[in-house]
């Protein structure tokens, strides 16, 4: 198994170079095809009712403008593209980001997005847009930091196992880059809660799985410190291990127009300082 296609989220933000830079380095060591997907949400924004010939008349000024911010961010991802000599491709669509990158992520192997910058809000930014991909998208989603230089992607890999449907997908869809991972440790936190999911000896089983995959990993048991939640015990032990990829299951779900997420993944969306694969 490795990333053939990957797609990465391509905007203006001052994010965008990084996640940029991640995606090209995953794409240049499995030799996969990247895409770049642009959105201008500009169905939403302008063509509510039906009447698309009246917005385009009355607001066409408006329109170019947003094309063409989104024209320049897909040139800046050319460049960098090139720069690394990898087969890519750039696509430019109206849709708004969460319906557009759903559509595309379904013809991709992994979809590489940002963390939220503080502050940021909406619908569906920040922690949502990640979740509903990794939902909606049924792909794995990598996560890049909103901060730092995350070009390292192969030294220590935490898995965080709790014998869920989620877990078990994310530990699959990891393992182009647990295969490259120096290092490999599987998390169970507090496995006396759910003894039935773990069997006798927590963790062994995935470990094996792993190895038969040609990854090694240790098993490291903790419990939750009184005071803190599983997201903020998972993150803490990540900078104790000087981890450099968090591998988890996204929970969540979309209730009307809310997204719903699960505390521990809403946590480590939001104080997350390395990058996180996201599936569900």
């Amino acid at each position: 198994m490795s990333y053939k296609t990957i797609l990465v989220h391509v905007d203006g933000a001052p994010t965008a170079p990084e996640r940029v830079a991640v995606a090209t380095q995953i794409a240049s060591q499995h030799d996969a095809h990247l895409v770049g997907a642009a959105t201008t949400g500009l169905i939403t924004k302008y063509c509510r009712g039906g009447d698309i010939m009246l917005a385009a008349a009355l607001l066409q000024e408006e329109i170019d403008r947003t094309r063409q911010d989104a024209t320049v961010a897909l040139e800046d991802f050319e460049r960098q593209a090139r720069a690394a000599a990898l087969r890519h491709e750039s696509r430019l669509t109206d849709d708004e980001p969460q319906t557009g990158l759903v559509l595309q992520a379904r013809y991709a192997d992994l979809v590489v997005l940002s963390q939220s910058a503080p502050g940021q809000d909406g619908l569906l930014a920040g922690p949502g847009l990640p979740v509903h991909l990794a939902l909606f998208g049924r792909r794995p989603v990598l996560v890049v930091p909103h901060a730092g230089s995350q070009r390292r992607l192969e030294r220590h890999a935490l898995v965080a196992w709790d014998g869920s449907g989620p877990a078990t997908r994310a530990v699959t869809d990891a393992l182009p880059l647990l295969r490259r991972s120096a290092r490999v440790t599987v998390a169970v936190f507090d496995p006396g809660r759910q003894s039935v999911v773990h069997g006798a000896q927590p963790g062994a089983d995935i470990a094996l799985f792993l190895a038969r995959h040609d990854v090694n990993a240790e098993v490291l048991e903790r419990a939750t410190p009184a005071g803190q939640g599983v997201g903020e015990a998972l993150l803490s032990l990540a900078a104790e291990l000087g981890a450099d990829l968090l591998v988890m299951g996204a929970y969540g779900h979309l209730r009307w127009r809310e997204m719903v997420l699960g505390g521990v993944t809403r946590t480590v969306l939001a104080a997350m300082t390395l990058p996180v694969l996201l599936s569900h």
